[in-house]
């Protein structure tokens, strides 16, 4: 079973992420919806830093949803794109902020970049003898033949 929303905020590193863009700056809000009342997280994203607090100020971008929505986004379950899609996610402001959502949330457990995928493929990959690794395939050359 994967964490919450809120425990995932609470314990949120702000420490450096390489996997946000360097150029990305901007305010998220992120009104989270549970029993009548709503919780209030604020993000503040610059220089590959989030940081998280507790605030119901103005943001360039407010992301509102139940919590049962925001922990399958935690989770990976749900693409903020495909919930906004589904209206289960409204957002207010700058759209453009709302696909940092998914680079914040961890995703599922185990899970790995498609490009790591792709080179530890390669990495293990065997040919056969006098054969190369060319574009995702085994290329071998016959005694004076073509590949």
């Amino acid at each position: 079973m994967g964490a919450t929303a809120e425990q995932y905020l609470r314990q949120l590193d702000t420490g450096r992420r390489p996997d946000l863009p360097e150029t990305t700056a901007g305010t998220l809000r992120l009104d989270v919806r549970d029993d009548g009342s709503t919780d209030h997280w604020y993000l503040t994203i610059a220089d590959q830093h989030v940081q998280v607090t507790r605030s119901a100020e103005d943001a360039e971008l407010v992301v509102r949803a139940d919590r049962a929505v925001f922990d399958r986004m935690v989770r990976g379950e749900l693409h903020p794109g495909a919930g906004l899609l589904r209206n289960e996610v409204t957002v207010h402001g700058n759209v453009q902020l709302l696909m940092l959502l998914r680079r914040i949330f961890s995703g599922p457990d185990g899970a790995r970049h498609p490009r790591e995928l792709g080179r530890a493929a390669l990495a293990g990959r065997t040919t056969p003898a006098g054969g190369a690794v060319s574009a995702g395939r085994a290329v071998t050359t016959a005694r004076g033949g073509r590949p």
